[in-house]
């Protein structure tokens, strides 16, 4: 009997597991290229689940095919705002995350977050700012600081210019260079916000969500992008320099949350109490790169994490800054925003 319970016991602290050996499917819908390989495939040895990934470009993307149903999904990533949103909407279930045991794990400041105070819907995925990713072998000029780079750039990235699909980090990168209010309902900036999108997207190649891609590639030489996307970038193209904009920007955080219509609830709660384990929490940061909000995963991460630009930011850079869900009525204005800009 004791050497039964020790092995159990060992087995929820190596695992990181927090329950019992289990055996069925989880059905994963995360941002594309953004799952770390090497987490699944330790979770489904450890586990014996099988897991099943989709992706997707955008909060928006994923929102509708949530609300729409018939999915067959049980865990999403939603970006804090997001969570805010779904949770109001009825579209995510608590998940009881504060009940976990790799709970312990999550830092301080990620507990009362303002999206879901006490985490009792989710768990803490990734978080990071979304700036700007500059191939400073074809500019490196006085516009290098500043979302002018991408809203009126130089001759030389005319052209070369993409920027990501996700409607709310284009719209507030546009508020931010303007120096406007966010969530903003004035008919008059919204109006200068739109003539500013149409006017600079002549001066785009893309609006897309494969930045390491286009960049690496060099199909672009500039690109509104995530920081640890950036980072990733860099280490393929040395020349590849992430801007904080001075003009501010905006801060995120990425959310695993069990769906309402989740088959699969067990499978996903054991998901997402693993994912809190320092070591666990390690590999996402080290195949995504950006920070995770877990105490203790330092250690399990790649040294060059530390000391990376695109974690720590620049000196004089914009403070990040994260925005909260705008009203019905605002997100409807941006929604006629956006839409016109994909035309």
């Amino acid at each position: 009997m004791k050497f039964t319970k020790f092995v159990a016991v060992c087995a929820g602290v190596v695992l990181g597991l927090g329950q019992a050996m289990a055996a069925g499917e989880l059905h994963f819908y995360n941002w594309g290229n953004y799952t770390s390989p090497e987490l699944i495939e330790k979770f489904e040895k450890d586990s014996g689940i099988k897991v099943t990934i989709d992706g997707y470009d955008s909060n928006e993307t994923m929102l509708a095919k949530v609300k729409a149903g018939g999915h067959g999904y049980d865990l999403a990533v939603p970006s804090d705002y997001m969570v805010k949103i779904m949770i109001e909407e009825g579209l995510i279930q608590e998940a009881g995350v504060d009940e976990m045991e790799n709970f312990k794990n999550i830092d301080p400041k990620w507990v009362d977050v303002y999206f879901d105070p006490g985490r009792k819907y989710s768990a803490p995925w990734q978080w990071g700012s979304t700036g700007i990713s500059l191939n400073t072998a074809h500019y490196d000029g006085p516009k290098a600081d500043s979302w002018e780079l991408v809203f009126d750039p130089p001759e030389e990235l005319v052209g070369r210019i993409n920027m990501v699909s996700e409607m709310g980090d284009v719209i507030n990168a546009g508020l931010f260079y303007l120096g406007m209010e966010k969530c903003n309902s004035n008919k008059e900036d919204l109006k200068k916000l739109n003539d500013l999108l149409v006017s600079a997207k002549q001066k785009w190649r893309t609006i897309d969500y494969g930045v390491i891609e286009k960049l690496t590639s060099g199909d672009v030489y500039a690109s509104h992008n995530w920081n640890g996307a950036s980072m990733r970038a860099r280490l393929q193209v040395p020349t590849i320099k992430y801007i904080m904009p001075k003009e501010g920007l905006l801060a995120w955080a990425d959310n695993v949350v069990l769906l309402s219509d989740a088959k699969n609830v067990e499978e996903a709660k054991t998901f997402m109490n693993y994912i809190m384990a320092p070591e666990n929490a390690a590999l996402i940061s080290n195949f995504a790169r950006y920070a995770n909000g877990i105490k203790g995963s330092e250690e399990f991460m790649d040294p060059e994490m530390a000391k990376a630009p695109e974690i720590i930011g620049y000196d004089g850079a914009g403070k990040p800054e994260f925005i909260p869900p705008c009203s019905q009525e605002v997100t409807e204005m941006y929604t006629k925003i956006w839409n016109g800009l994909l035309k």
